[in-house]
């Protein structure tokens, strides 16, 4: 369980939460049994570890982020659908206007996945599966149609679960205005 979904999972507000690439669903499983009113969606390309999940509030859904369907990416991804999307070690840049349009006004996004710089620790190490400095904060500010109030971002070194160069963001969407701006908090 990622201590930064643990740490903000709480401000997400009542609503379907999209749990992407899932996994095994440590963090579906978690945010469904909040008490906060969420229906997760945990979405996965591995049919394996959906079939792990097995908890109250928590649909699944097969889906290949990288090569599946566009109908079902179009179908998942839809406008303002989401109280929260939450990633974790998971980074294929080509989704995030997607993902950041499918937040609904108020909606949360907690992602955190590896940075530039744990290559130094092992996997990944590929540069096409490490945020640069500072990218996440730059994808919200690149977000023309919405206005991003970041409430925490950290790009650095963490001890655990294993020595990594990780990037997190938490930020909630407020109303699009004339002018998108990026508030940080």
């Amino acid at each position: 369980m990622s201590p930064w979904i643990r740490r903000f999972g709480g401000l997400i507000p009542a609503g379907t939460v999209l749990d992407l690439a899932c996994g095994n669903g440590r963090h579906a499983v978690w945010l469904a049994q909040q008490g906060q009113g969420l229906a997760v969606l945990a979405v996965d390309r591995n049919p394996e570890l959906l079939a792990e999940i097995q908890a109250a509030g928590v649909t699944t859904r097969q889906i290949d982020l990288e090569d599946g369907p566009t109908d079902a990416l179009t179908d998942l991804f839809q406008a303002s659908r989401f109280s929260a999307v939450v990633a974790t070690n998971y980074l294929h840049r080509p989704l995030f206007p997607l993902i950041l349009e499918s937040v609904a006004k108020h909606g949360v996004l907690l992602y955190e996945t590896f940075a530039a710089g744990n290559e130094q620790f092992g996997k990944p190490s590929n540069p096409d599966f490490l945020l640069q400095p500072g990218e996440l904060l730059a994808l919200l500010a690149a977000d023309t149609a919405s206005c991003w109030h970041v409430l925490a971002f950290e790009d650095g070194f963490i001890e655990g679960p294993k020595p990594a160069m990780v990037q997190r963001i938490c930020a909630i969407k407020q109303a699009a205005g004339p002018a998108s701006t990026l508030r940080i908090a």
